[in-house]
């Protein structure tokens, strides 16, 4: 039921020109070229037959449509700008837009018509304009090898719809430009607050998945598509840009005013400078994750709060030097002068031996200065090294015996 009301929606909300202000021509060497056709009495080209910064292109789309796209080059551009035109307009008439475009901003250009306008075949629809925007992005792939890191859509009116489709599948992408765009067809028309079946373009649910920085261009007197739309999709924006509210502007003459390719100019100048650096950081900022440092003097091992065992002597996480040092065999602390330099037990070998519960016995001679002996750990011998009087000692003890 959705799809047919769609495409009821379709009729009343796309106008292409009638007849259309171009024709697609094939020239002797094989080449495409665009013809005006406002007088059928004389043809003239769009473009002169000698400049080559114009190709002229037919581009399948999946729903089987061949599409015209008019790529101008630039040989000093670093970008490239995907422009999506609004209703009741084709190639033909933005021609002399392109190429202002491609001189001031200093970009590559590339202009597409939808299904049904211009010298494109098929029938105009929202699902025919998103396969369409795909199709030329493909094109710019393979053809002229433009990566999406290097890519700017620009989408005007009706165009913000496809550009913003395509903006939410590119997460890599330099930035978006939306000209007087749209929140979503039927809010065009009327103030709703809800989402409808019959609804299309809802670009207010997709400009929230736009991962790169947006810029807005809306006229305040614009009597087609409210001042609003705009201020809503730039409040919504994920990384918006300054934007850019001409003061008396309408809806299809902001190109007129000086401040309009000023702010553009602005724009793509930022836009080159950009590095994926910066923009790492300008999302971490949004994200609010803290800032990793190389040295840290904080003694937590990770986010969950676990301590590290600090070191006995200097109180530090891990510390190799102290680590490396032998240990005291009474206390247990490393590099400890004061326990390692004590002397012994005198009745046994053993460190840190209590002297009342030591097992060994001891020489029961008060002159003895040993206690005991270290060689046989009897008393008995002991005595026989005192003075050579053993056999003494043992007749002594036979009588108090």
């Amino acid at each position: 039921m959705g799809c047919v009301v769609s495409q009821l929606a379709a009729k009343f909300a796309f106008f292409p020109p009638s007849p259309p202000t171009y024709r697609i021509k094939k020239r002797d060497d094989g080449r495409l070229t665009a013809v005006s056709a406002s007088s059928a009495a004389a043809v003239a080209p769009i473009a002169s037959a000698d400049d080559d910064s114009l190709d002229v292109l037919l581009v399948d789309t999946r729903r089987g449509n061949k599409i015209v796209a008019f790529y101008l080059r630039n040989p000093y551009a670093r970008l490239t700008l995907l422009y999506s035109h609004g209703n009741a307009a084709d190639l033909g008439q933005l021609y002399d837009l392109f190429v202002q475009l491609k001189v001031n901003l200093r970009v590559n250009v590339m202009g597409y018509d939808y299904s049904g306008y211009g010298a494109s075949t098929g029938k105009p629809s929202e699902s025919n304009t998103y396969t369409d925007i795909e199709a030329v992005y493909n094109c710019l792939e393979t053809e002229y090898g433009v990566s999406q890191e290097n890519l700017i859509l620009y989408g005007q009116s009706v165009g913000s719809g496809p550009t913003l489709h395509l903006a939410a599948k590119l997460p890599r992408l330099r930035g978006v430009v939306l000209h007087s765009a749209i929140l979503s067809g039927l809010r065009v028309l009327c103030h709703v607050k809800f989402s409808f079946c019959c609804d299309i373009y809802k670009n207010i649910n997709k400009i929230r998945k736009v991962k790169c920085p947006v810029l807005v261009i809306h006229g305040t007197d614009d009597d087609v598509v409210n001042w609003l739309h705009g201020h809503g999709l730039w409040k919504m924006s994920r990384e918006p840009f300054d934007p850019l509210w001409i003061k008396g502007g309408g809806h299809c003459n902001l190109e007129l005013y000086t401040d309009y390719i000023r702010h553009l100019c602005r724009f793509v100048h930022e836009m080159e400078s950009i590095t994926t650096e910066i923009r790492l950081k300008k999302i971490r900022q949004t994200l609010h994750l803290p800032r990793r440092s190389s040295t840290s003097t904080s003694t937590k091992c990770c986010r969950i709060k676990f301590q590290r065992p600090k070191c006995a002597e200097c109180s530090l996480p891990s510390c190799a030097k102290c680590s490396c040092q032998p240990k005291c065999t009474r206390c247990w602390r490393p590099s400890c002068f004061k326990c390692f330099c004590k002397p012994k037990c005198l009745r046994c070998p053993r460190p840190s031996c209590p002297r009342l519960s030591c097992p060994q016995p001891s020489c029961p001679r008060p002159s003895c200065p040993r206690p005991s002996c270290v060689k046989c750990l009897s008393w008995v011998c002991c005595c026989c090294c005192c003075g050579g009087r053993g056999g003494e000692v043992n007749d002594n003890r036979s009588r108090e015996v």
